[in-house]
């Protein structure tokens, strides 16, 4: 593939619209979870599960807010970099990058081995060790392909995906209404109870920020990406009540099921409604890293063109006008991953790297306004808010797990380092 030298690469061109905007949020909070979630708040919480999940929806929209209004002022692609670096400058820009870079490659691997698995019920040979590698690197190796070709062509694979695994969602929903028992009743749970859970209905809003970070491809960044952060958490909250409220009217029917949406779907909708479930769930995953393989190299980008990687990553193909060898890099990174069996443990620590980054952005939005001469009171809580919930939900890992992200983080200044070595100064500026 002819890419364009670094010296004069054009920007890849801004082609996406608000829709196109709105599968970014979906696709990175949709993913297995969904499928498995249902279970175990149930399990753990009973007929309180819909609104926990209503809890926790509320309890992320104050980060989701920081996110959307700090879209709001920036029409490059970067997101966290560009955020984290006008507010405390470069290295920490850097860092904020890189770690939400570096928790997507190793999560990417875990979901398309979770992806696989779901494939061996349908495929039993899958779930030989050779095939197992073969069917990740192939899946891994796809998905770089479509995104190499062109940035629409890769939002509506992204669109057809999505309708595969959110149609039959809802059918499960529908069919709860007139197969289940709709009357789930309601009761609170102890507060030890909901306290083991409540982290679950965190982690299922994480992934939201992917549509932050390819604003330089968006028509309207500033316009469409706070739009579609709100609508899509919303949204997304509400998905997530209304199946968790069908698996409670379907389940007392259900006997103990490894795959717990599928067996619902069994009871009300017969095989071929458990078949779409367990299809669904296999195109959830892979639409959630199709997601990542399509926004995170474009953080690669963003951090190439301030002069915070080396400029390879800013070669465009000549051909689709996409980031071609940051997109290379990125599924080659994944692929490699994939292979190694120890990635589960970095994948953990993808979370704790997650969350640090969001820490980072929800304290850039102050900073900035305060620097533009005024900060908005109403801003500056839901910062604070999102600040405690992120180092909440921090404090709940392991050592083993901050060891791998000091790791990182340590990689991460090395690379810092070594491109520093190249002339910042031809840097975009801010914004």
């Amino acid at each position: 593939m002819d890419v364009l030298p670094t010296s004069n690469a054009s920007a890849p061109p801004r082609t996406i619209g608000f829709w196109g905007t709105a599968l970014f949020p979906i696709n990175g909070m949709i993913g297995a979870g969904i499928f498995a979630l249902p279970a175990v708040l149930a399990a753990g919480v009973g007929s309180f599960a819909p609104w926990l999940m209503l809890l926790g929806g509320i309890a992320f929209m104050p980060l989701a807010l920081c996110y959307a209004w700090l879209a709001g002022k920036f029409e490059n692609s970067g997101g966290p970099v560009l955020y984290g670096e006008a507010a405390f400058g470069r290295f920490v820009g850097f860092q904020s990058g890189w770690a939400r870079y570096a928790s997507a490659i190793v999560t990417a691997a875990a979901n398309t081995s979770v992806m696989v698995a779901y494939m061996a019920a349908l495929w039993p040979a899958m779930a030989d060790p050779v095939i197992e590698m073969g069917a990740i690197a192939t899946i891994l190796g796809i998905i770089t392909a479509v995104n190499l070709v062109g940035m629409s062509r890769a939002v509506g694979a992204l669109g057809v995906m999505t309708v595969i695994k959110v149609v039959p969602l809802i059918a499960l929903v529908v069919s709860a209404l007139f197969a289940g028992d709709p009357a789930i009743g309601f009761a609170l749970p102890e507060f030890s109870a909901v306290e083991t859970v409540v982290l679950l209905t965190f982690y299922a809003f994480m992934g939201f920020e992917a549509v932050v970070e390819p604003a330089g491809e968006m028509r309207e960044p500033r316009r469409d990406i706070p739009r579609a952060i709100v609508t899509m958490v919303a949204g997304v909250t509400a998905l997530y009540m209304a199946v968790i409220w069908a698996y409670l009217a379907i389940a007392p029917a259900v006997a103990n099921e490894e795959n717990a949406l599928a067996g619902a779907a069994l009871e009300t909708m017969g095989q071929v409604g458990s078949l779409a479930i367990v299809v669904a769930a296999a195109f959830s995953i892979g639409a959630n890293n199709f997601n990542g393989a399509t926004t995170q190299p474009r953080i690669l980008y963003g951090m190439a063109q301030r002069g915070m990687l080396p400029r390879w990553f800013m070669g465009v193909s000549k051909r689709y006008g996409t980031p071609a060898n940051a997109i290379l890099f990125t599924g080659g990174a994944s692929i490699a991953f994939g292979m190694w069996e120890g990635f589960a443990v970095l994948a953990v620590a993808g979370t704790l790297i997650r969350l640090v980054t969001y820490s980072i952005c929800a304290a850039a939005l102050p900073m900035i306004e305060h620097r533009e001469g005024r900060i908005n009171p109403v801003h500056a809580v839901c910062a604070l808010l999102a600040i405690l919930v992120s180092l909440y939900v921090a404090l709940q890992v392991d050592t083993q797990t901050v060891l791998v992200f000091a790791g990182l983080i340590v990689l991460g200044t090395v690379f810092y380092f070594v491109a520093g070595r190249q002339d910042a100064k031809t840097s975009l500026p801010v914004g």
